[in-house]
């Protein structure tokens, strides 16, 4: 509130002083007209024109100012003036010129008829100098500027984006000591043209080379509309520099006018997938969601969250939170508390586990629609406590579809893994055991029972991105369980607008497989985010090769050989064929594997998983 007092009594200082200055100016143009017209001979001129100059100064004076306030020279930010600013001057003295020969002609004080144009010539050159007097006095200081303290810039592209970038850098009071001494573009008719002074020196190939040659600081790539495979290449030449790399907003703000030197952000390890980040038009398959009460079991966790955040703002009827970590529950319950305050949110805290609790939220509240996303999902430590993963994923899906059926629950979307495909793993084969339950209850129940199996999601609780960054902070190293290991990723939003979809589709008894693109060597993420961390590898940062950890492959598939393809209307989302599977024993089996999963023996449960899933082979 300060501030803006501050703010507002700054703007009024600025506006009278300007005020006084045109004062000053437009009647300093009219005398120096005059005596311009009687050959700088003040004696020569006839007293008349004086008396005229006396009579008329006041009015032409304040007519000048309104004309001046109608053609909003008050207004402007005039450390920002461009071109369209100097053709508002221009226009305005005009008006006010042909307003004053009006005036005295009118009155009968009139002045020679040269002073006329004189006049109205000097006034505007004396009105553009006094509004963009600030951007010389800064180009200059800017020009003269100690070497030692200035940031020198690169920026990638010669387009419009870099023709507003360089001015947004030119008039920013935060980069006084930034200056773009280099521009880089493939387009060999732009190499050796200039915009706004700056030359455009070579294409990407020469990149390594003038940032040595400028003494480059920073490279800032400004090409809104690459494709993701150029601006990846790109930006992999541009890491081979010790240079700062920064990274401007997509080509829809730049459409809309938005981009500023704040927008600017630094360049991350997803701009370096190389792939197309996806797109998923909500609104129009948002239908199925409006106005029902959804369930999202584990909705604090970094996926149940993101639905959460996703599904709250489509006119829902009720949102709830249900989870046994009441920390990250009550963060996502008060980040929607602010973002949307009229949202009707509840927020549960209790286990899948615990039937009665599953049953009293079921029974007060009806859900329509449940997601279910609560699991537990760290490979070793699910190789350590199998038991536990049994429990909470494979009898905690049991119960709350259960809870579904019984309830008439209208959908049922359950989240699964690429790990779920051939498991090597625990947690990988709990989960194919909830695609079976899944598919088991769709075809004894009125619910619509669907599963959405996807691969790893870049800065999930328990992603390698983070885990990297932790260890980056801490000085190193960062460990790499092996070299040739490649996962595939996908952002929170990404995927969860996906499984969103997904559920849209459902007919019931599929399971959706997310297209998640190319996969990506985990050693080539940890080699990028070290360098974007602003550290040089084998020099301040050192990479570490820890082995397979218990339970893991090399790659993940998402699907399995015998399953095949189904495309769907997006062609991110795919159906698998149905598992087969022994559905008339199959209930027999999880009372089994319960009541083994309860009796903590690790041997034999995961005897038990094997006799469900057969595909499941575990790396002793």
């Amino acid at each position: 509130m300060e501030e803006t007092k501050r703010d507002k009594l700054q703007l009024l200082i600025r506006r009278v002083f300007l005020i006084i200055t045109d004062i000053i100016l437009i009647n300093g143009c009219v005398l120096l007209a005059l005596v311009m017209r009687f050959d700088v001979n003040i004696a020569s001129i006839e007293p008349q024109y004086i008396d005229n100059v006396k009579d008329t100064w006041l009015i032409f004076t304040i007519m000048t100012l309104i004309i001046f306030w109608v053609f909003r020279m008050y207004h402007s930010l005039w450390q920002y003036a461009s071109i369209a600013e100097l053709y508002k001057i221009v226009e305005a003295c005009v008006v006010a010129d042909v307003a004053y020969l009006a005036m005295t002609a009118i009155s009968g004080k009139m002045l020679p008829r040269s002073c006329y144009f004189t006049a109205g010539v000097f006034m505007t050159v004396a009105m553009c100098t006094s509004r963009f007097m600030y951007r010389i006095i800064r180009t200059l200081i800017q020009n003269y500027r100690h070497t030692s303290e200035q940031i020198n810039i690169m920026i990638i592209g010669a387009g419009e984006a870099t023709n507003v970038l360089m001015r947004e850098i030119f008039n920013s009071r935060y980069l006084d000591n930034s200056k773009v001494v280099a521009i880089i573009d493939d387009d060999p008719q732009k190499i050796g043209k200039f915009i706004r002074g700056v030359k455009v020196v070579g294409n990407r190939d020469t990149i390594k080379q003038y940032a040595r040659y400028y003494d480059v600081d920073e490279i800032i790539f400004a090409i809104p509309s690459a494709s993701t495979q150029t601006k990846r290449e790109i930006l992999n030449i541009c890491k081979e520099t010790p240079c700062n790399l920064k990274i401007i907003p997509g080509v829809y703000q730049m459409m809309d006018g938005e981009i500023n030197v704040n927008d600017i952000r630094n360049v991350d390890v997803t701009d370096l997938l190389g792939r197309d980040p996806i797109n998923v038009d909500l609104e129009s398959i948002m239908g199925y969601v409006s106005g029902k009460t959804i369930l999202v079991t584990g909705g604090g966790g970094s996926i149940g969250s993101e639905l959460c955040r996703q599904l709250v703002k489509h006119g829902i009827k009720r949102l709830i939170i249900f989870d046994i970590y009441e920390n990250n529950a009550y963060d996502i319950q008060q980040e929607l508390k602010r973002d949307y305050p009229q949202a009707d949110v509840v927020t549960l805290i209790g286990s899948v586990r615990n039937v009665s609790r599953l049953e009293w939220i079921f029974e007060n509240f009806k859900p329509d629609i449940v997601y279910h996303a609560a699991a537990h999902k760290h490979v070793p430590l699910m190789e350590d406590s199998p038991n536990e993963a049994v429990k909470n994923n494979v009898i905690g899906t049991w119960n709350v579809a259960n809870a579904a059926d019984k309830y008439h629950v209208k959908r049922f979307v359950m989240i699964s893994t690429d790990k779920a495909v051939n498991p090597t793993n625990v947690m990988g084969a709990t989960k194919r055991i909830c695609e079976m339950i899944i598919q088991y209850f769709n075809e004894k129940s009125s619910t619509e029972f669907v599963a959405v199996r996807f691969g790893n999601v870049l800065g999930s609780n328990g992603s390698v991105i983070p885990l990297f960054k932790e260890q980056i902070a801490a000085g190193g190293p960062v460990t790499v369980t092996h070299p040739d290991i490649i996962r595939y990723f996908m952002t929170i939003p990404e995927a969860v607008s996906l499984v969103i979809q997904a559920g849209a589709y459902a007919k019931g008894g599929e399971i959706f497989i997310l297209d998640m693109g190319e996969p990506v060597k985990i050693d080539d993420l940890a080699k990028n985010l070290i360098r974007l961390s602003g550290y040089t590898l084998g020099v301040n940062m050192e990479i570490k090769y820890t082995g397979l950890r218990p339970g893991e492959k090399l790659y993940e598939e998402l699907l399995m050989d015998e399953e095949g393809l189904q495309d769907t209307a997006n062609k991110m989302i795919h159906i698998g064929k149905p598992i087969e599977f022994d559905k008339e024993h199959f209930e027999e089996k999880l009372v089994k594997l319960k009541e083994t999963a309860y009796s903590e023996d690790q041997d034999d449960i995961r005897e038990c998983i094997k006799e469900i899933v057969p595909t499941y082979k575990p790396k002793m």
